[in-house]
């Protein structure tokens, strides 16, 4: 494994899923990395520097832990064309912390990887319980709900898939 937290947290997780009467023989993974449970329900696995967490549900699910630092307003023409308007600075950085977390989610429901984060995954009606999330691409046009938690100074966010009309 690359560095000590990464260590850590899949350390984290395995002490997760012992909580919850798993280990690693119910656990897999795709050809894409991403987690999968041998009993059909799904998974997403997330961790960043001190906190770790998993979640499991019986539609498709993802979710993503983020710690709040200013770094993200570096980052975020990759991702978002957000502004920062009337916000304070500290507001700002949990929003577009929300905003990663939200694309991050659903790219962990997405069944493969390269995706543009800014063009297939799409977040509106952000505010700082929820968003609505849509995914776009040749393989997966999905709609998401998703929810969000501040912890200490991280933000989690949670996307569940919505049933498809």
């Amino acid at each position: 494994m690359k560095s000590v937290s990464h260590q850590k947290g899949f350390l984290s997780i395995r002490h997760l899923l012992k909580q919850i009467q798993l280990n690693d023989e119910d656990l897999y993974y795709n050809e894409f990395g991403k987690p999968l449970l041998k009993d059909q329900r799904h998974i997403s696995i997330t961790h960043s520097f001190d906190f770790s967490a998993i979640v499991i549900s019986d539609q498709i699910v993802g979710i993503d832990i983020e710690k709040n630092r200013d770094k993200i307003k570096i980052i975020r023409h990759r991702f978002t064309d957000l502004e920062q308007n009337t916000l304070t600075d500290e507001a700002y950085i949990q929003q577009l912390t929300f905003v990663w977390g939200a694309k991050e989610s659903m790219f962990k429901i997405h069944p493969c990887g390269g995706l543009n984060f800014k063009q297939d995954l799409i977040v509106k009606n952000l505010n700082t319980k929820n968003a609505d999330g849509y995914i776009n691409t040749d393989e997966l046009q999905q709609n998401c709900h998703i929810h969000f938690y501040q912890i200490e100074n991280y933000s989690l966010a949670i996307a569940l898939t919505l049933n498809q009309n």
